[in-house]
């Protein structure tokens, strides 16, 4: 089974230092239909206003991740963690127990572009941690290259959740093959440019649902940069 979601059919939220898309039900975005997929529960495309950003607020019982697409986020949190993350990195809180944290754009005049995901973890109460890797892009070429799951790798952050994230950079004739569990759901969010997934053809902000399949062809890409989720049913 495949579904496609148009980037227009997302829901939209501007709050004039903030503009951001929700894949799924957030905040004042609230459809039945689209309360997650699998245990992913949140794909939310924000846009920061220079020298703004999200005061200092409460997380728990969440894998909670920022992928940041252009400009810098600025994180503070009650670990004790003071941090920048450009472009390329992968951040990851587990939130557990309780943390609150801050996020910030402090550019005097450049927007902050990010991708903030959550993911259902896979048991609650865990001690609070913070993790932050480099991403190189070679490793996402033409390829989907893991960027967090339950065991870390150098390029990978760890997440206390039964779920995989991949990234992968397409373009021309660059083409991948990835086989697929059926017993599990599988979620593609493609993030600039444009691709075909399974002869369905994905423009940005585009995704797939994806269930019941046992695999995934990506190809006829233009500047593609793409997301996929292996997920608990």
């Amino acid at each position: 089974m495949l579904i496609l979601r148009k980037s227009e059919d997302r829901g939209w939220a501007d709050h004039g230092w903030l503009q951001s898309f929700h894949s799924f039900s957030f905040a004042g975005y609230q459809d039945p239909a689209h309360m997650g997929w699998g245990n992913l529960r949140v794909i939310n495309e924000d846009r920061i206003a220079p020298e703004t950003g999200f005061g200092t607020h409460g997380h728990q019982d969440m894998e909670i991740i920022s992928y940041v697409l252009s400009g810098e986020l600025a994180h503070q949190d009650s670990m004790g963690n003071v941090k920048a993350i450009p472009p390329g990195d992968i951040q990851r809180m587990s939130a557990g127990t309780g943390v609150r944290h801050s996020e910030f754009n402090h550019a005097p005049q450049q927007q902050t572009h990010f991708l903030q995901i959550w993911i259902l973890p896979d048991r609650a109460g865990v001690t609070p941690s913070y993790e932050q890797k480099t991403v190189p892009v070679e490793s996402k070429r033409g390829k989907l290259a893991l960027v967090a799951g339950p065991e870390p790798t150098p390029h990978a952050v760890k997440i206390h959740a039964d779920a995989l994230m991949f990234a992968g950079l397409f373009d021309g004739e660059e083409s991948f093959h990835q086989p697929l569990n059926r017993e599990r759901k599988h979620y593609l969010h493609l993030i600039s440019g444009q691709l075909t997934a399974n002869g369905q053809v994905l423009n940005a902000g585009d995704a797939l649902l994806i269930a019941d399949e046992s695999e995934l062809h990506l190809g006829e890409a233009r500047q593609a940069e793409v997301l996929l989720f292996d997920l608990a049913a």
